[in-house]
């Protein structure tokens, strides 16, 4: 047994799904590494998780038992370590409209069914799926919320970030402002130096610490947390959501759980494969969708609002070294002791301080490298990027995501449609034909043009059609051969169809139109006759 856990023990900390090649040691350095930089983003998570619980209308505590309970369980099982997950504003502005219409209750139902829908997903595997974002996607996404990331942080600059009524926000000037901007300058260049000194210490853990030893023993006045709301609390307790269990509550919470997760994945999965190219990680998408939707099942029936990975947080867990699962689980169990034991404290930390870290974080999460090399790629790709990141800002990840694939899609259909074309030569083997040789895939944005290419009227009585060269995709491009076809023999010329791929050859098997084999070629195995006219392939060589 005990060896037994010796082994089994590191490996689950450090995360099963490394890569063999990234998997870090886990020796005391790493361990202390690892824990201090969950203290890190446990003070990071605090405003964020209030901020966030305001937006949606509900309590600061159930954003912070949101913050915990999602980033404990994801931290254990999640298909990431090093991810950070808890409340998000993605989530809080659709929450927002059902806490106003139906109250906090159906808040919780809602998450609960949306962590079984991000369940069902990942048991259909379909977080695999990520692997078709396209890279300016991907580009566009870290660039869009970088900026959503810097200015949720210029919200602090006004009074309604610490506490006042949003009809009554103003902006902070004279002696606050000087001392706040001063602040967060002090932060950020303590996060750019200390790792010239030393890399024990996470550098914005030290930050916040010698500006809130600062501000505390100085007695400046500018706003803590503790202006942002109480964190004084219990432990979370478990209770089922008090709605009418009918079908007209389903049909009220129904959509809301739908968009809900299908933005908690994209976020997730998207900020999986960003912290895995930051640290050489693979695979663990699916197992991602399992964490996510068992945290917010969870948290549902604990009084939480539900959540999804963070991106500004796990970048200042990868950035200040956390590798491994420590790191998450450190974070969640020192909110929790926040909540239930250190709320007077961590109140007098600073605001300034975690806004200079955040700001610290949009300068490194943003590819500034982008910028440079929008003129260097293919337009079609800048406009992707361009698009994805602007609607990010100004509407939220999910339906920009959906637009940049679909922008891509679209390109890439017409990239490929435009390469379809045909040579003609005399056939060697058969005297008087006529060879057609196909290029280019041929599939629904190319099958026009691939009835362009024949001239039937002018063709001899015999043609060939060579599909060596080509790839035939889909059902429309099988219609487009039919109807081809049929214009020959419409013509009374004879056609042969020559080394289809045998996915072509499943395809006209399953259509019905793939009507006798022959071993005319030895090579695909392939023949068809689509009628009187339409001869059995072989070879033309």
């Amino acid at each position: 047994m005990l060896l037994f856990f010796s082994g089994w023990l590191p490996r689950f900390l450090i995360g099963m799904s490394y890569h063999e090649n990234a998997r870090p040691n886990l020796n005391p350095r790493q361990i202390s590494i690892d824990i201090l930089s969950g203290l890190t983003v446990s003070l990071a998570l605090v405003p964020e998780a209030v901020a966030f619980a305001f937006v949606a209308g509900v309590e600061p505590l159930v954003g912070l038992y949101a913050a915990f309970i999602v980033g404990i369980i994801t931290a254990v099982i999640g298909g990431r370590p090093g991810m950070i997950s808890g409340a998000t504003g993605a989530l809080a502005v659709v929450m927002v409209s059902l806490v106003t219409i139906h109250g906090p209750e159906y808040l919780f139902a809602t998450v609960i069914l949306m962590g079984l829908f991000e369940l069902l997903a990942g048991v259909l595997r379909w977080g695999k799926f990520i692997r078709l974002i396209p890279y300016p996607v991907m580009l566009g996404f870290v660039n869009g919320l970088a900026i959503v990331i810097g200015l949720s942080q210029i919200e602090q600059f006004q009074t309604s970030g610490h506490g006042a009524h949003p009809d009554q926000a103003e902006w902070i000037s004279g002696t606050l402002l000087y001392y706040t901007l001063g602040l967060i300058a002090l932060t950020m260049a303590l996060i750019w130096l200390t790792p010239r000194f030393t890399k024990i210490i996470p550098a914005p853990l030290v930050a916040i610490g010698v500006v809130s030893l600062l501000v505390i023993g100085f007695q400046i006045d500018v706003p803590r947390i503790g202006d942002l709301a109480s964190l004084a609390g219990g432990f979370p307790e478990f209770s089922i959501p008090m709605v009418p269990l009918t079908l007209e509550t389903l049909a009220i919470i129904f959509p809301y759980a739908l968009i809900l997760a299908a933005i908690g994945l994209i976020e997730s999965l998207l900020t999986l494969n960003l912290v895995g190219d930051m640290t050489d990680q693979r695979g663990g998408a699916s197992q991602e969708c399992l964490a996510q939707g068992t945290a917010n099942v969870v948290t549902g029936f604990f009084g939480g609002m539900g959540g999804c990975a963070m991106i500004g947080q796990s970048m200042i867990n990868v950035k200040s070294g956390g590798r491994t699962r420590i790191a998450g689980i450190t974070a969640s169990l020192f909110l929790l002791s926040y909540i239930l034991f250190a709320s007077t404290l961590i109140e007098q930390i600073p605001i300034a301080a975690l806004i200079g870290v955040m700001f610290m974080v949009v300068i490194g999460t943003f590819a500034w490298n982008s910028i440079r090399t929008l003129f260097k790629i293919p337009r079609s790709d800048a406009l992707v990027v361009i698009t994805v990141t602007a609607i990010t800002v100004v509407e939220d990840l999910a339906i920009a995501v959906v637009v940049g694939v679909i922008m891509s899609a679209l390109v890439y259909a017409w990239n490929a449609a435009t390469r379809i074309n045909a040579k003609k030569r005399p056939s060697v083997q058969e005297k008087g034909a006529l060879v057609y040789e196909i290029e280019g895939p041929l599939f629904f944005g190319s099958s026009a043009g691939f009835r362009e290419l024949f001239t039937v009227a002018d063709d001899p009585d015999h043609v060939i059609i060579d599909f060596a060269k080509s790839r035939v995709v889909d059902q429309s491009a099988l219609q487009a051969i039919e109807d081809i076809a049929g214009k020959y023999h419409a013509a009374n010329k004879h056609i042969k169809l020559r080394h289809l791929s045998h996915d072509c050859h499943r395809l006209l098997t399953r259509s019905g139109q793939l009507m006798i084999d022959s071993d005319d070629d030895p090579d695909y195995m392939i023949a068809a006759d689509y009628g009187v006219k339409l001869g059995v392939f072989g070879s033309d060589h």
